[in-house]
C-alpha cells in the first residue's frame, strides 16, 4: 500500500509584497487502502497540495515522500476537465499514457478499464463525440489504466451536472474498492466528500491544515442515507466552529 508522510511543508507564490502563502506548516500522514477527501475554502491550496504531491509543482521548504514497498511511489492524476487528446480516439487516449502501448496486455488493460466506467463499447470514439461525463469517464480510466500507487483528483466531478456527477461517483468508487488503491480527492462538496471518504482533511484560508475528521460509516453511500446527511452536517458545524462557510 502506498504511504504519504508530509513533514512541515510550505509553498509561497511571488515574492516581496506580492508574496502569497498557499501552504503553510503542513503535516500530514496518509497510509493503505484509503480515500481521503481534501476540502475547505477556494485558495486554501488544496489544489496546491496535489500539484506538489503529484510532482507538479515544488515545495518552497518541507519535505514530500510518497512511497510503495519502500520504493518510490507512481501516481495517477485526475484533473477537472479530462484533458483528452481530441485527435485521438478514446482508446488511443488510454494507450498514449502507457510505458507499452503497443504490448496486447498494455491494451487489454486498457480495455478493462473501459469496460468498468461502462464505455467498453466506446473505444474507437473521439472525445467530441462524447458527453461530458463520458469524457470524465474515459479520464479516470486512463488514470486508472496505469495503474498506479496512488492516484490525486482534483474536483473531477465540478464541471458536471448532479446526476452525472452522481453516477460518476458510484462508479469512481467501485473502481477504488475493487483495486485497492489510494486516493486523495479534491472537492469544494461537502456532501460528496461525506459520501465518498472514510477520512476528511480541512483546510482553511492560508493553507493551514485545521482538522483531520474520520468518517465511520459502512459503503456503499448515497448522499439520500440519513447517516450521510448527519455527517455532512456534522463537518458543516465544524466549519462554522472554523468560520470557513463564509470565507
Amino acid at each position: 500500500m502506498a504511504e504519504i508522510k508530509i513533514t512541515n511543508l510550505r509553498k509561497e507564490f511571488g515574492v516581496g509584497e506580492d508574496r502569497v502563502v498557499a501552504l503553510d506548516d503542513v503535516n500530514l500522514e496518509i497510509g493503505g487502502h484509503v480515500f481521503v477527501s481534501i476540502v475547505g475554502p477556494s485558495g486554501c491550496g488544496k489544489s496546491t497540495l496535489l500539484n506538489i504531491l503529484s510532482g507538479i509543482e515544488t515545495p518552497s521548504s518541507g519535505t514530500v515522500e510518497i512511497t510503495q514497498d519502500q520504493k518510490d511511489a507512481h501516481p495517477g492524476y485526475v484533473f477537472q476537465s479530462s484533458r483528452l487528446l481530441p485527435w485521438r480516439s478514446v482508446m488511443d487516449n488510454l494507450l498514449f499514457v502507457q510505458a507499452d502501448p503497443s504490448s496486447k496486455e498494455t491494451k487489454e488493460r486498457c480495455q478493462r478499464y473501459l469496460d468498468m466506467v461502462h464505455l467498453g463499447e466506446k473505444g474507437d470514439k473521439y472525445p467530441d463525440e462524447l458527453s461530458g461525463g463520458m469524457q470524465q469517464r474515459v479520464g479516470i480510466a486512463r488514470a486508472f489504466s496505469i495503474e498506479p500507487d496512488v492516484l490525486f483528483m482534483d474536483e473531477p466531478f465540478s464541471h458536471l451536472d448532479a446526476i452525472t456527477a452522481r453516477s460518476l461517483r458510484r462508479e469512481l468508487h467501485a473502481m477504488w474498492q475493487e483495486t485497492k488503491k489510494a486516493v486523495l480527492f479534491v472537492t469544494h462538496d461537502v456532501g460528496e466528500a461525506v459520501e465518498l471518504s472514510n477520512r476528511i482533511i480541512v483546510f482553511a484560508k492560508g493553507g493551514h491544515l485545521v482538522d483531520d475528521i474520520d468518517v465511520d460509516l459502512p459503503f456503499p453511500r448515497d448522499s439520500s442515507d440519513d447517516a450521510v446527511a448527519v455527517a455532512k452536517a456534522g463537518v458543516l458545524r465544524k466549519f462554522e466552529e472554523l468560520d470557513l462557510l463564509a470565507t
